[in-house]
């Protein structure tokens, strides 16, 4: 038994050709905003009180990619957080464009800024994460469990066929990893593995006793979309046996609603906290000219999350757009 979907007053989709959304309400009663933009070539945050006003707000551009070096292209999925009394904004960047064995070069970077509003202020470069590998990587997130702040990631484990599995590791800081660095999810099923061999784009939302931790799969065309991997609250977070993983994906592409590709997810919640949401990317079509990497009509859409009895996330179908 599902308890009833419930709806929200947001337009879909939200913002139009913003691909990687990351939407986070902070304990200032604003909503930030930031997302890949079709150039990949800087960050952006805008804000709001309302979700619904983040389509208006205007968008501040807080950093550029450099003119060479390892920051020079491809500027991916940023994500905005706040931690021990600063903003951080992690994002992949790389040296180049081209491809070399069917893989980019990315590679993870953290900025930091110590302003009240992230809008403002000077945002300082913390340099790469780094992790056991130079190999592609991408797609961090961060989250805080019962005292410890843990670091989500793709990447590119040099000895496994595919081109990015899920890893989680420890913080020493916002960034800097410490200690073992586990891998919870390789591609396995075959919706994981359409075009590329993909786990990306991991999201965290913590209720009812477990930790729910979605990600991104296969090619980022029409057969994009999400799974799931659940923790207890109470489980060892880096031993990989405390992660089941979905069989099947828990979001996928609407024919019906003509929603294609959904995914690359963020959480946040309503206005009056009463419901999650799910932020997502999809496009409005499936005939994609050339890479869809550069297809920018990847839009960021939000909808509400309805709960099954078992406690678990039940995010149902891309709803149709609404404008």
């Amino acid at each position: 038994m599902i308890h009833e979907n419930k709806q929200i007053n947001i337009q879909n989709p939200l913002i139009e050709q913003r691909a990687d959304p990351w939407i986070y309400k902070h304990t200032d009663g604003y909503y930030y905003f930031t997302a890949s933009v079709p150039e990949y070539d800087r960050i952006e945050l805008r804000r709001s009180l309302t979700i619904q006003g983040l389509a208006e707000a205007p968008a501040v551009t807080v950093w550029r990619k450099h003119e060479s070096g390892c920051m020079s292209a491809n500027i991916w999925a940023p994500e905005l957080h706040a931690v021990d009394g600063k903003w951080y904004i992690y994002f992949a960047a790389a040296h180049t464009s081209d491809t070399r064995d069917g893989l980019f070069d990315h590679r993870m970077f953290v900025l930091e800024n110590a302003a009240e509003n992230p809008l403002e202020g000077n945002w300082l470069e913390k340099g790469q994460v780094k992790t056991k590998w130079e190999s592609f990587s991408l797609d961090a997130t961060t989250f805080e469990h019962r005292g410890v702040r843990y670091y989500v990631w793709a990447q590119k484990d040099p000895n496994i066929p595919g081109n990015s599995n899920l890893y989680i590791s420890r913080m020493e800081n916002p960034w800097t990893l410490s200690g073992e660095q586990i891998c919870l999810s390789i591609p396995e099923y075959d919706w994981e593995k359409i075009g590329f061999s993909v786990n990306e784009g991991a999201a965290v939302l913590k209720r009812n006793g477990r930790i729910f931790m979605t990600y991104s799969a296969s090619s980022t065309g029409e057969h994009y979309c999400m799974g799931m991997l659940t923790a207890d609250e109470n489980s060892d977070l880096l031993d990989p046996s405390s992660w089941s993983k979905s069989p099947v994906p828990v979001f996928a592409t609407s024919e019906v609603n003509r929603q294609y590709g959904p995914g690359h997810n963020s959480f946040t919640v309503s206005e009056d906290g009463s419901l999650d949401l799910l932020v997502y990317h999809a496009r409005s079509y499936k005939e994609i000219e050339g890479d869809p990497l550069y297809d920018p009509n990847r839009h960021t859409r939000v909808q509400a999350i309805s709960w099954n009895e078992d406690g678990t996330p039940n995010f149902g179908v891309p709803r149709p757009d609404t404008r």
